[in-house]
């Protein structure tokens, strides 16, 4: 499956869905679902400048998905400083001319381990070996926490 690696704190935010631009200089023809890495580097001024605790970001690791449906290309910095809201990005990214229009953002409870690499990356997911009495113990489990928590 393609991935694509993004510094936090912006892959936390497209995986939560408040970012649906990724701004990048190249463009490229993919289209569709595809996985985050956030890598090990830290955008502390775009923490700062989002209010975004920094030790909560989660690095070096697989954090969700989304699927990528379309690209923008922005011809000026006027059609750039319109999608501020969607893309969240500080003005030293005003070089950037394309936009990942992204939608269908997803995070993962648990993230995966990995190195990144430039562009759009393969990555194999090994299949997870999950017994149905597992499956069905941990879905008995969350709907208990969900009700005892709904009570207080």
């Amino acid at each position: 499956m393609k991935c694509l690696s993004v510094s936090q704190p912006f892959a936390n935010l497209i995986v939560q869905g408040k970012k649906t631009i990724e701004l990048r200089r190249w463009n490229t023809n993919f289209r569709g679902e595809f996985l985050i890495h956030s890598p090990q580097k830290i955008r502390i001024d775009d923490c700062k400048r989002l209010k975004i605790n920094q030790k909560s970001l989660i690095r070096g690791a697989i954090i969700g998905k989304a699927d990528l449906y379309d690209v923008k290309k922005y011809k000026t910095k006027i059609d750039l400083n319109q999608d501020l809201k969607k893309h969240l990005a500080s003005k030293k990214f005003q070089n950037n001319k394309y936009g990942f229009c992204l939608k269908n953002a997803k995070a993962f409870r648990i993230p995966i381990p990995a190195k990144g690499q430039l562009g759009f990356f393969e990555v194999k997911l090994k299949p997870a070996k999950i017994k149905k009495s597992q499956i069905i113990t941990d879905l008995i489990d969350e709907e208990y926490r969900y009700q005892w928590i709904g009570r207080h």
